[in-house]
């Protein structure tokens, strides 16, 4: 039985995944930006692991987690398309995904949304990238 949480496990290999990519890299100004808390003093473009859950979903003697998780993506000053271009691109890069997790095994990974938003206060474009996933414990 894995010790890795199923969602830090996903969290990982969509890590490993996105930070392979030259074109992403270059979307957000020449490396993969993805934090778990907002980077003091970074301009955008980067991205942060917003909202996320990972539930039981065992079926047939098999232990998996049905997951539910969201990627912010925060654009350039004046430029909402930064932060869609970004997006879109972790879209096609992680929609049905193979992605290699420690101690698990994904079943799928499926985009189910991309939205855009404005904070109200600050005026500042995001883009969140919302999908769902499904991974099992391997042996």
């Amino acid at each position: 039985m894995s010790s890795l949480s199923p969602l830090l496990a996903l969290r990982a290999g969509i890590l490993a995944r996105l930070a392979r990519d030259p074109g992403l890299s270059a979307l957000m100004g020449g490396s993969l930006r993805l934090y778990d808390e907002p980077p003091r003093g970074a301009a955008p473009v980067y991205a942060l692991f917003g909202d996320g859950e990972a539930g039981d979903d065992s079926v047939e003697g098999a232990r998996r987690h049905r997951h539910a998780l969201t990627l912010i993506v925060f654009a350039k000053p004046g430029s909402a398309r930064t932060a869609l271009d970004a997006a879109e691109r972790m879209a096609v890069l992680l929609d049905d995904a193979d992605l290699a997790l420690a101690g698990h095994a994904l079943v799928f990974l499926r985009i189910t949304r991309i939205a855009s938003t404005r904070d109200e206060q600050t005026g500042e474009a995001r883009a969140t990238l919302a999908f769902e996933a499904v991974t099992e414990v391997a042996a």
